[in-house]
This record gives C-alpha cells, structure tokens and sequence, in this order.
C-alpha cells in the first residue's frame, strides 16, 4: 500500500471521528428535542442538564485541535563532532536505505531504538529526523547487528511511515481523550453517590438502625456507554492499521537485512530480545539494589554496569535469544510476534555475508566510559543523584545486610511474642528454658492444610524446619552486624555471604540441626557463631 492511500486511509478514519461526534451530538439534540413538549419542570430540567454533560465530551474531543505528544524520552544529544563514527555509521545506514538521515540523535537508557519525524500539515510535509538510539542498545550489539538495527529504522523514514504517524496518532489520541473524559464523569458519579449513601448509613448508624449498604449499580451507565461507542470506534480504526503496519515492520525488516545482511539482521532481533530481559534483571538486582540503603554505583556504573553481566551470563543469554515470543503483545500490535519476523529473515537465501567480522557497537563511541555517567546526569531523578556513590562490593554487602536484617524483623517479632529474643543469644537462651517455645513460634507463620492439621510429632516435623530457617537469618545478621561475615558481588550468580573461617558453612548445618532437634543443644550454634 502505497503512501498516498495511506494517508487517505488515515484521513478517512480521523474523518470518521468527526462524524461520529456529530452524529452523537445530532442523536442527543433529537431526543431533546422529541421529549421537550412532553417533559415540563423538573423532569425537563434533568433532561437538558444530562444532555448537555454528554455532550461536553463529545466537544471536547470535536475541537482538540493540537495532537498530544508525550514528553520524548530523557537522554542525551550527540552532534556529530562529539560521536563522529556513530554519526558517520547513522549516515551510511540511511544512504544504503536510500533515505535523508535523522537531524539529530539522541542516546537513551532503555532497550530500544527507534525514529521520530516532526512531520507538518498532518504529516503530509516532511519535518525534522530524530533517532533514538538506547545506551544498553549499543552495549549489546556488535557494529553490524547495530547497522542492522538502523537500518530498520531508516526503513521507516523511506516508507514515510514517520511522516503519517501524527495523521495516525491524531486520531487515536482524540478517541482516547474523549473515552477519558466519559470515563472520569462516571467515576466521578460513582463516587459522588457512594459517598451520598455511606453519609446516609452513618446517620443511621448513629440512630442505631441498621445500614442499608452502598450500592452503585447503574450510576455513570450512561457515559459508560458513550464511552463504549468510541472505544468501538478506536478498536476498528486500529483493526483497520494494524495490517498495513505489521507490513510496514517487515518491509522494514527487508531494507535490515540488504543494508547489514541476513545472519545481523535476524541476529540482531534475537538479541534485543535477550538484552529485554538481561537489562531489566541489571537494573532490579543490581543498579538499583542498594537504593533503599541510599546507595547507587559509582557515576558511570548505574548504566556501564550492564557490560559485566552480559559478559558474565553468556549462557543465560544464549537461551534468551532463542525464546522469542511467538503472538503478538496485544491484538492490536503494530509489530509481527517476533518469531515470524526472524523466521522471515532466516528463510531469506544466504547472502554470503555471514560470519563477517564485526567490533563491538560500544566502539562507535569516542568515550564509552564517558556517555553512561553523562547518560545519567540526564536521565536519573535529582533525588537519585544525590544518593551516596560507592563500589558495587560495597554496595552488594551494604544492601544484603539491609536486606538480612529486614527479613528477619518479623523473626524477632514472633520470638518476642513468645518472650525471646530479641538477639541470638537470647532465642538459645529461651530455647534451652522452654523447647517447646520453638513449636509455638513456629504456629506464628502460615502453614500448609497438611501442616495444619498435624498433631504431636508430625506437627514438630512441620514445624522444625520453620524454626531453622528462622535461626539461619538470626545467624546472618549476628555475622554480618559483627562484620565477620561478609556478602559478595557476583555477576553471574546471586549474592554469596562469605563466612568467617574455612569450613565454617560445613559446620553451621549440624549446629543448627542440633539446635532444632527434640531434645535442644545449642551449645555448637553458641560455639561456631556467638564465639568467633
């Protein structure tokens, strides 16, 4: 489909959206005007105001002139003196696509890349090219996996799919905006009559009669249904893109692969998908670890950081290449399930470019060790700025010993239910006084119906390992608070606590088996732990 019929199509569904209002608002005057000479007084009254807040949305929407945009992402701009071989890959790529290249480029912290065009008169009049290239983007890929990327990009530029978006966007938005703004009205009448009736329950509480109970069935029904109508509406318009925009993504695909080849194009889909989910496991369990303790890794490292793991979960990775998602995220998505995209590609014939060697895409850059810290200067919140800077060894202990101390509050809130604690020593001690405290701290935690309904020793076999989980925590954050336990940075497996002396780990099982068994010794858990 060409660009032309395109742009009809898409005018032709905003159009509608104007029709559809009008006919709405024709619908809601026909009525009132039907009804005027047979309503009088109050009845009327009631009448017109109900039309006329029906019909404030509709207007709304009819006379939102200007196109909504979202707030671009956070990031960086480069200019070509800065970033020259990015800049000069960029220009290249969008030559083999035989496209004008983006005005500027702008490096982000997500995993993504893609192509913005300011476009005039309803898209109809080219405007200014962004690309938004992401950091972890360029941490992961090699160069030509990279070109492979840009390459799809500018096959959008050449397409003109960027210069319809904001015809197609339009038209979304004004759908989206006028659902909203029914959606609020009935919310907001909901919770104005939920709040009429519980006023009126608690006056008749007061009088001491029984509550009727609040019951919003059917408020907002009306505007509930207007806002059905357009969602009906934008539910076809993206019924009736949708095909032409998954076409769009694998026409796309095709200027990829002529621009970088097969083998990088269908590699370079297979390892976004990878960097997905290696990038968001970064940032939860390593990035932002020690931010509830106040910490973030040394500038540069909240974004460089995410070389190490890749480095270190080599396989790992080489499974997330291969899991690609095979339906689309929604029916309505814009893109192929990623699968057929690759598949695609890999059917296509060898184009003998396989194997090509290929630096990293980091290399791009004059100073990869400058732009994460520059990155996030730009990207992270003031309040994250300002947390406290420290070695990611530092801020692995710190954290975990956080993390420790935490999980074991409600531990010692059990044991001090039960007259224990609220230190180690102290839980031995009440131990060694009343065994049989361990059972019934054990009844403070949830159970399984098995464990529940078990009695006698069964019940204590239930209940033993509880007990000794909860003593294991209570050993971590005795070592750890003393400092003769420490926990360890690993990239490629989680947290490890180093213990204090050789053999140490070996010998903490049985002390705490000891510790929990029927007859209670806790004289080698006192040995091992409180002693050394």
């Amino acid at each position: 489909m060409g660009a032309t019929v395109r742009a009809v199509r898409a005018l032709v569904l905003l159009a509608g959206f104007y029709l559809l209002g009008v006919i709405l608002l024709a619908v809601i005057g026909g009525i009132d005007y039907a009804l005027v000479g047979v309503l009088h007084g109050p009845a009327l009254v009631k009448l017109l105001l109900v039309s006329v807040l029906l019909a404030v949305p509709v207007v709304r929407g009819l006379f939102m002139l200007r196109t909504p945009w979202g707030d671009p992402p956070a990031g960086i701009g480069v200019t070509e003196a800065q970033e020259p071989r990015l800049w000069q890959a960029v220009r290249e790529t969008a030559a083999g696509v035989g496209t004008r290249a983006p005005d500027e480029i702008v490096l982000t912290a997500d995993v993504n890349a893609f192509a913005s065009e300011d476009a005039r008169l309803l898209g109809l009049l080219p405007g200014r090219r962004s690309l938004y290239l992401g950091l972890p983007v360029l941490t992961g890929l090699d160069e030509m996996q990279l070109r492979a990327l840009l390459a799809h990009e500018m096959g959008h530029y050449a397409h003109l799919d960027t210069r319809l978006l904001p015809l197609v966007a339009r038209g979304r938005a004004q759908v989206l905006r006028t659902v909203a703004h029914f959606q609020e009205r009935a919310d907001q009448k909901v919770a104005k009559e939920r709040a009429r009736q519980e006023k009126r329950d608690g006056k008749r509480i007061a009088k001491g009669k029984r509550a009727k109970g609040v019951d919003t069935t059917g408020e907002g029904a009306m505007y509930r249904a207007m806002a059905r109508i357009y969602m009906a509406y934008g539910n076809f318009s993206l019924r009736a893109t949708r095909s032409t925009a998954r076409r769009q993504e694998l026409a796309a695909d095709l200027a990829a692969v002529r621009v970088a080849g097969r083998d990088a194009a269908a590699s370079a889909l297979r390892e976004v998908n990878a960097l997905h989910d290696a990038h968001t496991f970064y940032m939860d369990s390593y990035a932002t670890l020690g931010v509830p303790a106040g910490l973030l890794p040394r500038p540069g490292e909240v974004f460089g950081g995410l070389r190490r793991l890749l480095d270190a979960r080599a396989d790992e990775l080489e499974g997330l290449r291969h899991a690609l998602p095979s339906e689309p995220a929604s029916p309505y998505d814009s893109h192929p399930p990623l699968a057929e995209r690759v598949a695609r590609i890999e059917a296509l014939p060898d184009d003998g470019r396989a194997g090509q060697p290929a630096r990293p895409a980091l290399a791009l850059l004059a100073d990869a060790d400058a732009v994460p810290a520059a990155l996030e200067e730009a990207v992270l919140t003031p309040e994250a700025l300002a947390l406290r800077r420290v070695d990611w060894e530092e801020l692995v202990h710190v954290s975990m010993t956080r993390y420790a101390a935490e999980g074991a509050a409600e531990i010692r809130e059990a044991f001090a239910a039960e007259g224990a604690g609220p230190g180690l020593e102290a839980v031995l001690d009440a131990f060694e006084a009343d065994p049989a405290l361990r059972w019934r701290f054990a009844d403070r935690f949830p159970k399984s119906e098995q464990a529940a309904a078990a009695t006698g020793r069964a019940a204590r076999e239930f209940a033993r390992p509880v007990v000794r989980r909860a003593l294991e925590q209570l050993v971590t954050v005795e070592l750890t608070g003393r400092g003769t336990a420490r926990w360890l940075l690993s990239w490629s497996d989680p947290a490890a606590l180093c213990y204090p002396a050789d053999g140490f780990e070996e010998r903490l099982g049985p002390a705490l088996d000891a510790a929990v068994a029927d007859l209670p010794d806790t004289e080698p858990l006192r040995k091992l732990v409180l002693a050394s």
